[in-house]
């Protein structure tokens, strides 16, 4: 099954972002390219990261670790290698991102040259909260709501429900099974997007990803709870589009980059 779908392909384009989604996210980057600004989308190809049984993949196995997960995505997402590309994930997404680009720079492939961390704490700080992925299905569902990214009328359907359990459960045991092992900061520059009234990650908690990059960090705010890339989508997209802005103006130098790790391979 194919792991990245680009929506818009985009012959044109100088730099390549690469979504991930948040647990249990289905299509929720599908119309964002379509909402960038037009000389963002004339420079940009926005491609979606798609997980082994999600969506119309139901039949698939789900993964509950993470390390299986990048075995997946790391030739997936190795295989455009073509233009510089950067990453973008939320919540769960910020993780599997930060990982693979960690997995990408091990095995000596072209790595991310800008990332961007919605919504999840810094990977080397303890999560602070109990685990739910195990919950009866009653307290798991309560917890969801709590979070504000499942639509109730989702959570109301029955058999809908029976259908995502398992794919949340999968998702949310791939970052409650997650275990941090210290190592070099990455090359690419990092900027961490929060929600100012997320009840699950803080602002302290974002700020440590400071730590993750070599380069320049920079953390951008935005009003609303833990899913504020759904409730506050167009400031989102409008602050995506200047990040990614200034990405492209320093791409000359990491296209050299990318020819010079390509031309050793």
């Amino acid at each position: 099954m194919t792991r990245v779908r680009c929506k818009r392909p985009n012959p044109e384009a100088r730099l390549r972002l690469f979504c991930f989604p948040f647990a249990g996210g289905i299509g929720v980057y599908n119309s964002w390219y379509d909402e960038l600004p037009p000389e963002t989308r004339c420079a940009t190809e926005l491609c979606s990261i798609h997980l082994p049984g999600h969506e119309g993949n139901l039949q698939e196995t789900l993964f509950s670790r993470l390390s299986p997960l990048l075995n997946l995505l790391v030739p997936a997402v190795a295989s455009y290698r073509n233009i510089p590309f950067a990453f973008f994930g939320h919540s769960m997404g910020a993780l599997v991102s930060f990982e693979l680009a960690r997995q990408l720079r091990r095995q000596g492939l072209p790595s991310p040259v800008h990332m961007i961390v919605s919504g999840y704490r810094a990977p080397q700080l303890e999560d602070p909260h109990p685990a739910i992925h195990q919950l009866p299905d009653l307290e798991f569902q309560a917890q969801l709501r709590r979070l504000g990214g499942t639509p109730d009328g989702v959570l109301e359907d029955s058999e809908l429900m029976e259908l995502l359990l398992p794919v949340l459960r999968a998702d949310f045991a791939v970052c409650e099974n997650y275990t941090y092992l210290t190592e070099q900061p990455l090359d690419c520059s990092i900027t961490a997007y929060g929600g100012d009234k997320d009840a699950k990650v803080t602002r302290a908690e974002l700020s440590a990803w400071r730590a993750q990059t070599r380069n320049s960090f920079s953390l951008r705010m935005f009003p609303g709870g833990h899913f504020f890339v759904q409730t506050a989508r167009i400031l989102v997209l409008r602050t995506l589009a200047e990040d990614l802005k200034q990405v492209l103006r320093r791409l000359p130098q990491a296209r050299r980059r990318l020819g010079a790790v390509d031309r050793g391979a």
